[in-house]
């Protein structure tokens, strides 16, 4: 991945395997993952994904970690290197955010932020954001009746909102805007969605948005760096994430996975950013190519409280914060994205009831996935995370509830 250095820490060409066991001494059942690992194939000789890796962690050590099916469409059993590897790279969308949220609260430990903070102290165009109002076919701006928070953005109730979560008045104007022009900045970016009206009022409700990608460029003008360099100075490097970054080398072409040209479910077409390409804007919110067990080192220094191989990214407390729910009540908040049972913290998703969600977990359990296909969550209580990677948009949120009742069902 083409990254830089860190003046701190070196980043390593390679990333480092995290320990591995036998699942039983972890306690979970061998039997059980074979059950997963026939349902993975299924679901490719049914022609549902070309290719996933699946990685389950638990007590500090990796009791599964397989790759199944075609890395490209294209792929076949005679031809070896089309097939998935665990060493396979995706582009993993919105697990980007969490990454980015962390960037964001180690400002907030380092003094430079503070979570109440307004958004237009740092990116001052949002001091002039109105709230649109739909009302007799047509679109009224309101005054906010407080500002935009630097909380706000974590938790996506910044009343910034996406083209891609609906067909609203607000949501067209997105849709017609620039802000998926990859050949844009970061700053750019930011000015285009400060000059498009909310969708609600701000800390009134919960909308799936462009806001990490504001935090993002927030961390650029606190740190006086590209948000690039700083993820890998503060996170990428020191955690040893050597393969994840904002696109890869073309010498990794062969190693990057492709979905079917066309969804075998809704034959709509899938195109998706080329990993290849260096972009202009490197998105806070999606712009992330990374590997599974990149993202497994991520996971386990979440698990840890914020620390891996001694090195500290993060403080316990600060980490707990974030993976605690905070949405009020009062919070309207209507979305698949986050299930029954559950809130939302700062940066992931949260589990606050044992029942209620269509699949087993833990309450504290914190998770959060990709729009291509990428999945991951943190279980506390059972000690336990878990890595999924495909490149199957129309087929996440199946993959999402089943992988859930297959890693809990091999859990003794």
């Amino acid at each position: 991945m083409n990254v830089q250095t860190a003046a701190k820490h070196a980043i390593s060409p390679v990333t480092p395997e995290l320990p591995q066991a036998r699942p039983e001494t972890l306690g979970l059942s061998s039997n059980r993952l074979q059950t997963m690992s026939d349902a993975f194939k299924r679901e490719i000789d049914k022609g549902t994904t070309p290719g996933v890796t699946m990685l389950v962690s638990r007590r500090g050590q990796i009791g599964y970690f397989e790759a199944f099916g075609k890395l490209t469409p294209d792929g076949s059993a005679a031809n070896s290197s089309r097939l998935m590897t665990r060493d396979s790279l995706f582009r993993i969308f919105s697990m980007t955010k969490p990454i980015v949220s962390l960037g964001i609260m180690q400002l907030v430990e380092n003094g430079h932020i503070l979570l109440n903070d307004p958004l237009a102290k740092y990116i001052p165009e949002f001091a002039d954001t109105k709230v649109g109002v739909e009302r007799n076919g047509a679109l009224e701006l309101a005054l906010p009746l407080r500002p935009i928070t630097i909380q706000d953005l974590l938790r996506h109730t910044s009343g910034i909102s996406y083209e891609i979560t609906g067909n609203g008045m607000v949501q067209r104007m997105y849709q017609k805007s620039n802000l998926r022009n990859r050949d844009i900045t970061n700053e750019e970016h930011a000015r285009i969605v400060a000059g498009l009206p909310l969708i609600c009022q701000p800390g009134s409700e919960w909308n799936y948005s462009r806001s990490t990608d504001i935090l993002g460029r927030v961390i650029e003008v606190v740190s006086g760096k590209s948000l690039g360099n700083y993820l890998t100075e503060n996170i990428l490097a020191p955690l040893q994430m050597a393969e994840t970054g904002f696109h890869t080398a073309s010498a990794n072409k062969d190693r990057i996975a492709q979905p079917f040209p066309t969804d075998p479910w809704t034959g709509e077409k899938v195109a998706l950013f080329d990993p290849l390409e260096i972009p202009k804007m490197e998105s806070g919110g999606g712009g992330l190519v990374s590997k599974t067990m990149d993202y497994a080192r991520f996971c386990q220094m979440l698990l840890n409280g914020g620390t891996l191989d001694g090195t500290r990214v993060i403080g316990s407390r600060t980490l707990h914060l974030m993976a605690s729910n905070h949405l009020t009540p009062s919070v309207k908040l209507e979305t698949h994205l986050v299930p029954p049972g559950h809130g939302f913290g700062l940066g992931f998703a949260v589990r606050t009831d044992d029942g209620l969600a269509p699949y087993a977990g833990s309450r504290g359990q914190f998770f959060w996935s990709g729009v291509a296909g990428t999945f991951f969550w943190i279980d506390p209580q059972e000690e336990l995370f878990a890595v999924f990677m495909s490149q199957g948009p129309g087929q996440r949120e199946y993959f999402r509830t089943l992988i859930r009742s297959l890693v809990y069902a091999a859990v003794e």
